[in-house]
């Protein structure tokens, strides 16, 4: 499986000229991620931020806001064609949608999957804080079976409502952000697109182990994450949960000690390791026996946290001298 790790990059009005930053704002989104007209709803000038991420095909981002409202239409439409279906995750921010089959209200906690050329129009009245998934026409046909999206589709995504659209929120926030990205993985993605759509030929047990695997990315830092919880978070038993993991060669333990471990090892490396105790270390990445931690640490890594850590301290200082 091929996994992609490029890097964010980042947009924001916030700074520019005051008069310049709708004008701004909309030719970044036409050369960065849809090309849209924008207006603010109030006197008080836009600010908003976007973080994107391109992917082999499909594109990811994250944007936030001030009140305002956008609108793609036929001429837009005409000069700008993405020629994509796109996903929009509201995660703050009551919006609607007014589009040619009529008005949705979004809800945050919801997501909208919509053609992206066809007409519409957004309005933002508190401000707005979403993520956006948008995949090439012919990518999601080929991965849903569904060749057009004639109707704009709703659905919630908070509390593991719907588990596949609840696990790509998760991939796509991870992976959507300049702190700290997750590496995308882009069949991953295409196949949680293909059970949210109801594709028939997405594999159940494939599409179930990634939605767990995603929510155990978002909180395998929490020493009281359980099988229980995972289950709960994306509706199947217990029993299938293990099923699916072992059909992978694996187990739900060792994949959430493997996330632990590969956590601990990364922030060993960082600056501010230096300075903490390996317990602390250990906790912030789940384990609550520092024992454990460090036999599994060496199991794993074939040398001592600790080892780690120094190693890093004098590479840093090797190349400030």
């Amino acid at each position: 499986m091929k996994v992609t790790f490029a890097a964010p990059s980042a947009f924001t009005t916030v700074g520019l000229p005051e008069q310049q930053r709708v004008e701004l704002w909309e030719s970044h989104n036409a050369n960065a991620l849809i090309g849209l007209r924008c207006r603010s709803l109030t006197s008080s000038v836009l600010e908003a931020t976007e973080i994107n991420l391109q992917l082999d095909r499909l594109h990811l981002a994250r944007v936030r806001g001030t009140s305002h409202v956008v609108e793609r239409d036929q001429s837009m439409i005409r000069s700008r064609p993405t020629d994509a279906v796109a996903l929009f995750f509201s995660l703050a921010g009551e919006a609607f949608f007014y589009h040619d089959d009529g008005v949705r209200t979004v809800q945050p906690g919801q997501l909208l999957v919509c053609d992206a050329d066809r007409p519409f129009m957004r309005g933002f009245s508190q401000g707005l804080e979403e993520l956006v998934l948008k995949i090439p026409r012919e990518v999601f046909a080929e991965a849903t079976g569904v060749q057009q999206v004639t109707r704009p589709l709703v659905v919630r995504f908070a509390d593991g409502a719907n588990a596949m659209a609840h696990a790509l929120a998760a991939q796509v926030g991870a992976a959507a952000r300049t702190e700290d990205p997750r590496p995308a993985d882009e069949p991953a993605l295409l196949n949680l697109v293909a059970g949210l759509m109801g594709n028939d030929s997405a594999e159940p047990s494939g599409v179930h182990r990634k939605a767990a695997k995603a929510y155990i990315d978002r909180h395998f830092r929490d020493p009281r994450l359980s099988a229980g919880q995972v289950c709960a978070a994306i509706g199947i038993s217990g029993r299938h949960l293990s099923r699916i993991f072992a059909e992978a060669g694996t187990s739900l333990p060792k994949y959430v000690l493997d996330c632990r471990l590969e956590a601990a090892h990364a922030l060993l490396q960082r600056p501010e390791a230096a300075a903490m105790k390996i317990a602390t270390i250990a906790l912030e990445c789940g384990f609550t026996s520092t024992t454990y931690f460090s036999n599994a640490f060496t199991a794993r890594y074939g040398e001592r946290a600790t080892d780690v850590r120094r190693r890093a301290v004098v590479a840093r200082s090797v190349r400030r001298d």
